[in-house]
């Protein structure tokens, strides 16, 4: 029997098989014998801004004082000629060299711009002014001397938030009337003539045009049309040169008898003043034209942009806990967030580097054009909507009144 042999070879022994061994994943890995737990979620530590927000939000804010006015030293306006035009000129925002506008973006927004009219509320004047007697009596004065021109605008907004009146210096709507295109020349000439002749009239007598004039100027934006809602003669819209002189003058006033009607400037006085009146239509003329009234071309774009900005504005205030907000965040919210003083932001920017949301795609510059702050708040503190005043810690601040 041979050596090798051995009795593993027999069938009647066999051995047991074993399997190669599983490979456990736990214990394969070196930190196995360590207990695994789920990493705890820390919340994400909030930048210092966004808490200094939740701070002013939180409590209201200090009243040390109503800000009457938005009238500074800097602006240096000597009278309301200067307001309107400082009001044009700076309605708007210089296009960022790098706001993510395309070509035809671009050109529609200086497009839109160069179609508005010239013109500014009494509202917006009255905010820039530091006295509002001293600025009625002056806006009067430059009407009768020619230099401005009171522009009735009725039907926008309700309450305190109405338009009003507007005013644009006669150079301007001359200028505009002379660019028109529809209108004769002797239509302009004999148009500018009946206004300077009436300078405190707003509305325009329908007999003193024909109807193809009027409908000239209808169609060109110089004119618009009325709703008659009482009976007035139609002399009341054309006073006479003495009447303008003397019907709305105070000594006048002071002298007339209590309730009576010389008590509140004479027959004319709410057209004189720059109000409108309906007309009765006068059997010795036999015209049946509606009346009229002044107006600029595209002023509908123009109200519609003014009426939007000045919701868009308490909509951001109303959206904090007591409609109250410091001006520095309310500047900076209306812009979209965008904070133009952050250091970090205009390191990036010098560096060419993309910092936070782009101008294009905030909605100052989608649905507002480019509208500036400054002159959206003078037109709601003007008007009555929002109130300024001094916290002492935080600067000046605005809310909804």
């Amino acid at each position: 029997m041979p050596l090798n042999y051995s009795a593993a070879h027999s069938s009647r022994i066999s051995k047991r098989t074993l399997k190669p061994p599983q490979i456990k994943r736990s214990a394969s890995s070196p930190f196995s014998s360590f207990s695994q737990r789920k990493p705890i979620q820390r919340s994400q530590s909030k930048p210092e801004s966004a808490q200094d927000e939740e701070d002013f939000l939180a409590e209201k804010l200090n009243d040390l004082g109503i800000v009457a006015t938005l009238a500074t030293d800097l602006l240096n306006l000597r009278d309301v000629s200067q307001i309107v035009q400082y009001a044009n000129t700076h309605m708007f925002d210089p296009l960022p060299e790098r706001g993510g506008f395309n070509s035809t973006k671009i050109a529609e927004i200086l497009n839109f711009r160069k179609s508005l009219p010239a013109t500014v509320t009494v509202a917006h004047v009255y905010a820039l002014s530091k006295s509002p007697t001293a600025t009625e009596r002056e806006i009067a004065e430059l009407m009768k001397a020619n230099v401005l021109r009171k522009i009735v605008i009725p039907g926008r907004g309700l309450g305190g938030s109405t338009v009003g009146e507007g005013l644009v210096l006669f150079k301007d709507l001359g200028d505009v009337l002379g660019r028109a295109h529809g209108v004769d020349d002797g239509l302009k000439e004999k148009f500018l003539d009946y206004l300077q002749a009436r300078p405190l009239a707003s509305a325009i007598a329908p007999t003193a045009f024909s109807a193809t004039e009027v409908s000239s100027l209808k169609q060109a934006g110089f004119l618009t049309s009325t709703t008659s809602r009482s009976n007035s003669n139609l002399s009341s819209a054309t006073p006479s040169a003495a009447s303008l002189a003397s019907a709305t003058s105070i000594s006048v006033i002071s002298k007339a008898a209590s309730g009576s009607l010389a008590a509140i400037g004479g027959e004319g006085a709410i057209v004189e003043a720059g109000g409108t009146l309906g007309f009765r239509r006068d059997s010795s003329h036999g015209n049946d034209a509606s009346p009229v009234q002044l107006a600029l071309p595209n002023m509908g774009p123009y109200l519609r942009l003014l009426t939007t900005a000045r919701s868009h504005l308490l909509s951001l205030l109303q959206k904090s806990r007591f409609r109250e907000l410091p001006l520095y965040l309310l500047h900076e919210r209306w812009d979209g967030g965008i904070s133009n003083d952050d250091p970090a932001a205009q390191a990036k920017k010098y560096r060419g580097e993309f910092a936070g949301v782009l101008p294009a795609r905030t909605k100052k510059w989608r649905q507002f054009w480019g509208l500036r702050f400054e002159w959206v708040l003078a037109e709601c503190v003007g008007s009555g909507l929002v109130e300024l005043f001094e916290t002492g810690s935080v600067g000046k601040a605005v809310r909804v009144v």
